[in-house]
């Protein structure tokens, strides 16, 4: 980690709300894909961004050590879009779903099969651990520490959703076909 962010960071504990703001726009396009995998929408995606930065800004004070503010930062993210889906007890339709892939680079295609694979196949547990070990590349035990659980059930949940991504590949499924 940088030593700049280290010092934002730690300026931004002691209440310096600007140190906080610099910081915090750093980190907000990931906090945005991160909400936007849960939600699957452009607009609800921004307001969990906002919930994430209000929740953060009050809490940043607790935070004992500078180099897991990223963690941290997921971590508040995941729970502010299972919040979200919880309140909302629905998620829309993705606009992905009206894209003609076609006229795509197929390398965009791919990603954007992949994220419509992963949220229509897991559930929001399955979706954080998987966010977390391949998008983000964090250890299991780093894993089992941001969503609090213990190391083996976070294992076990990677296999199972792992295993349910398979099964809907192989099926075809993603597609109807």
């Amino acid at each position: 980690m940088e030593q700049s962010i280290i010092s934002l960071i730690q300026q931004a504990t002691k209440g310096d709300s600007t140190a906080y703001k610099e910081l915090f726009l750093q980190y907000q396009a990931m906090i945005y894909r991160t909400a936007y995998i849960y939600v699957n929408n452009e607009q609800d995606a921004l307001d969990i961004v906002q919930e994430t930065a209000y929740r953060s800004l009050l809490n940043i004070h607790r935070l004992k050590n500078p180099e897991y503010f990223k963690s941290w930062l997921i971590k508040i993210t995941i729970n502010c879009a299972i919040d979200f889906l919880r309140k909302r007890k629905h998620t829309t339709t993705s606009f992905l779903n009206e894209w003609d892939m076609k006229e795509y680079d197929p390398d965009v295609a791919l990603s954007v099969s992949l994220l419509e694979l992963v949220q229509k196949s897991l559930d929001e547990k399955e979706k954080s651990v998987v966010l977390l070990k391949y998008y983000y590349d964090y250890t299991l035990p780093v894993i089992a520490e941001i969503l609090d659980l213990p190391l083996n059930t976070v294992k076990t949940i990677l296999y199972r959703a792992l295993k349910r991504l398979r099964v809907n590949v192989m099926e075809g499924s993603l597609y109807g076909e």
